[in-house]
């Protein structure tokens, strides 16, 4: 007996799905190739901001666990951040944290511009808004506990009155 079958409509489905994802695959690999410039600057330690205020060892320490990655030059770049599309999201938002905000070069920046900082780091502490959630939901270990936001932001006032000072 000859059979008069169409092919299924499952086996056209299948073949799609499987060249579909051929295809996919192909793009990121490709996109391997593409990536975005992981930066990491030499730190010059007579412009940080260690070097340049009175930071307290237990703010020093919470800065450095859960603010460095993004607001300084000493950036731990992690093995997905060599991953597109990942890459392209995480250099982005380390080029722009230390845009904003770079305790690498604290020293150079002026005495209103430490002010305004200051108070930023504090709110920004405050609200939650930073470090960034997308950033605490892949590091649960940088989610600033109560304690150490008030001492971050008890810090930046007495910081911003010894800069007031000067």
């Amino acid at each position: 007996m000859e059979s008069d079958a169409k092919p299924g409509r499952g086996n056209i489905m299948r073949k799609i799905l499987k060249w579909t994802l051929v295809v996919i695959g192909l793009i990121f690999i490709g996109l391997q190739f593409t990536g975005p410039a992981r930066t990491s600057p030499p730190v010059d330690e007579s412009q940080t901001l260690q070097a340049t205020t009175a930071l307290p060892p237990e703010v020093a320490t919470t800065l450095a666990s859960s603010c460095n990655d993004c607001h300084s030059h000493k950036t731990n770049w992690r093995w997905y951040t060599y991953v597109a599309p990942v890459s392209w999201f995480t250099v982005g938002h380390v080029n722009q944290g230390r845009s904003d905000l770079n305790f690498s070069v604290w020293g150079s920046y002026g005495a209103r511009m430490k002010q305004t900082r200051l108070h930023a780091i504090c709110d920004l502490s405050e609200k939650r808004a930073m470090p960034l959630a997308s950033y605490a939901f892949v590091h649960p270990a940088v989610k600033l506990s109560p304690e150490q936001i008030t001492a971050i932001c008890q810090w930046t006032k007495q910081e911003a009155q010894r800069l007031t000072a000067k």
